[in-house]
């Protein structure tokens, strides 16, 4: 059984360049272990899913002729599916996917398109500090240090949208909207001490 922390995600397209693309884009979603795979044929999805139950599957619509949703969806009701575009597709055809991310779009947004999908997995069978990500632990420090939004990028090498994105979730998560608030969470937590905190 895997740890409840990974997240397994298949990219489906016929495309090399397309998958490694994708690829290296999930290996900067900001968790600790995430496992990508690539898989380039039908059979190989087919062998693929035969072995494994991916969180998510990021898949191009018009994959081998046309990619059947609905009959994925019911077979494996716990997978989240993503549709990969290269073009604009009819509305209709694209609703059974829980998400979409176009090829044009840049990696902090397809970032948290896709942190949002594996957030929402996981939040229900999680309570207290265990809700948030590591790196959204990191982020709510950084916010009870007074630190500001491009100070917390700079200092976790990541982008301003990237920590905007971050601090949405975390205020979705623990439905706490003010750095007070995050200050007695993050204390009583012990994320931090509270001679680190700084007056509010």
């Amino acid at each position: 059984m895997k740890p409840d922390s990974s997240i397994h995600i298949a990219v489906v397209d016929s495309s090399a360049i397309v998958r490694s693309g994708v690829t290296h884009v999930i290996k900067h979603i900001p968790e600790n272990d995430i496992y990508p795979v690539e898989i380039s044929s039908m059979n190989g999805l087919t062998n693929y899913l035969s072995l494994h139950t991916p969180d998510i599957v990021i898949v191009n619509p018009v994959f081998d002729g046309w990619f059947d949703i609905t009959k994925y969806k019911e077979e494996y009701p716990k997978t989240k599916f993503v549709a990969l575009l290269y073009s604009v597709l009819d509305a209709n055809l694209l609703k059974p996917y829980d998400c979409e991310v176009s090829i044009t779009e840049d990696m902090d947004s397809i970032i948290a398109k896709l942190t949002n999908l594996t957030d929402d997995g996981k939040v229900e069978a999680q309570t207290g500090q265990d809700i948030l990500s590591q790196r959204e632990k990191e982020i709510v420090v950084c916010v009870v240090k007074g630190q500001t939004n491009k100070e917390i990028a700079d200092h976790l090498c990541i982008s301003i949208h990237t920590v905007v994105t971050h601090r949405r979730n975390i205020a979705r998560k623990l439905q706490i909207h003010s750095p007070a608030g995050l200050t007695i969470y993050a204390i009583v937590n012990k994320l931090v001490d509270v001679h680190e905190v700084k007056a509010l």
